[in-house]
């Protein structure tokens, strides 16, 4: 499945490669590791939208939109239009990244994917308001349409709240 539209009866948790659209008062989870939890938002209508980006390019290969970040970024926009959203307004939440393996090889997929992200918004024009990349723990993120907070929790550690 490549994307979902939350319902009001349930709160989505977003799988790998999986994109989702939400709006008041919903709340879209996910759990990380080296991949990206982006989260988009347009604070005036109160709709986000959130992907769990697995890998950082394509390059050219089929597969869900938001396994990528070089699809999942205007796919995501794309969805948010449709459900009315401000597209030239959206801000971002980058979560994710770790390197899970403490390997020090040359191919870090988890910097690699949050680099590539960044690199997509910039690109897009789509300011980062609020970032946690990195490290070597899995991450579990809750996002709120109220708002645009993302909750991220890191265990043994306190919860971070991006806005």
């Amino acid at each position: 499945m490549s994307s979902v539209v939350a319902t009001k009866s349930r709160l989505p948790m977003v799988g790998m490669g999986e994109t989702v659209t939400i709006a008041a008062p919903e709340v879209a989870h996910a759990v990380l590791g080296s991949c990206i939890g982006l989260a988009l938002y347009d604070r005036k209508n109160q709709l986000g939208a959130m992907a769990h980006i697995v890998l950082p390019s394509s390059n050219g290969r089929a597969g869900a939109p938001g396994k990528f970040a070089d699809t999942a970024i205007p796919h995501m926009i794309e969805l948010l239009k449709q459900e009315g959203a401000i597209t030239t307004k959206l801000s971002a939440r980058v979560v994710g990244g770790a390197n899970m393996f403490k390997t020090n090889g040359p191919m870090q997929v988890g910097s690699t994917n949050a680099e590539a992200v960044k690199q997509v918004l910039t690109e897009l024009r789509i300011s980062i308001v609020g970032e946690h990349v990195g490290g070597q723990k899995g991450r579990r993120i809750s996002f709120d349409a109220v708002n645009g907070g993302l909750i991220v929790e890191v265990m043994g550690e306190s919860p971070v709240v991006l806005c």
